[in-house]
C-alpha cells in the first residue's frame, strides 16, 4: 500500500471504528472472553477497554507499526497485559492449543487469505476454545449484495484490500468451527458496508 497504507489508512480506520460508533458492539463481542486470548487484526486497540476481567493476557496480531503506536494510550490504561505477538494472522508463531479464546473484529475482510488465518486460529486454540467475531461481509439481501459487488473494487482500493462480499459464517464454518451464537444485522450507515455478523464459534 505504500505511504497511504502505512501512514494514512491506520488513522482513518482508528477514527471510523472509534468508541462512539463501535463501543457497544465491542462490549458484545468481547463478552465471555477468558484466559489467554489471541486477537487477530488488533489494529489500534479498540477492543482493549472492553476486555472482561476473565481475560488474563492478550497476544495481539497486527502488521501496522502505526496502528500499534496509536494503541499506546489504550495499552497504558489497560489492566490486561497485551503483547504484540505476530504480524501476519495467516502464519502464527504460537504452538498448538496455546489459547483459551480468540477475537476478530473487522479483520477477516482485509486479511488476504481469511481461510488460512482461521485455520491458524483453529490450530492455536485449545479444544473447546471459543472464537468471538464481529465482521462485515456479504449481506443477506440480494439487492444489497448487488451493490456490494459493484462497490467492492473501490472499497478494496480505498481501504487496504477490504472486502465487503465475504460470507463470514461460511468461512468460519469451513475452518472447523461450530457457530454457537450469531446475530446478523445492518449497523448504522449505508447497507453495503454495514452488514454485520456478531457471534461466537467453538473449536471442536
Amino acid at each position: 500500500m505504500g505511504w497511504y497504507g502505512d501512514r494514512v489508512l491506520p488513522r482513518i480506520v482508528d477514527r471510523s471504528l472509534g468508541e462512539r460508533t463501535t463501543g457497544s458492539l465491542r462490549d458484545r463481542v468481547c463478552a465471555g472472553l477468558t484466559g489467554q486470548v489471541l486477537e487477530i487484526g488488533f489494529g489500534s486497540g479498540g477492543n482493549v477497554p472492553h476486555y472482561p476481567a476473565t481475560v488474563r493476557g492478550v497476544a495481539a496480531v497486527e502488521p501496522s507499526d502505526l496502528a500499534w503506536r496509536l494503541a499506546e494510550p489504550r495499552l497504558r490504561d489497560s489492566t490486561v497485559p497485551v503483547r504484540r505477538s505476530d504480524l501476519d494472522g495467516q502464519r502464527l508463531s504460537a504452538p498448538d492449543g496455546a489459547f483459551d479464546s480468540a477475537l476478530s473484529s473487522w479483520s477477516l475482510c482485509t486479511i488476504p487469505d481469511p481461510a488460512a488465518a482461521l485455520a491458524e486460529v483453529h490450530r492455536v486454540l485449545k479444544p473447546g476454545g471459543t472464537l468471538h467475531f464481529v465482521e462485515h461481509g456479504l449481506a443477506p439481501d440480494e439487492r444489497v449484495r448487488r451493490w456490494q459487488h459493484r462497490l467492492e473494487p473501490l472499497q478494496k482500493r480505498l481501504f487496504g484490500g477490504c472486502h465487503i462480499t465475504r460470507p463470514i459464517l461460511d468461512i468460519v464454518g469451513a475452518a472447523g468451527f461450530t457457530v454457537t451464537a450469531v446475530d446478523e444485522f445492518y449497523d448504522a450507515g449505508p447497507k453495503p458496508f454495514v452488514a454485520l455478523s456478531l457471534g461466537t464459534a467453538v473449536r471442536a
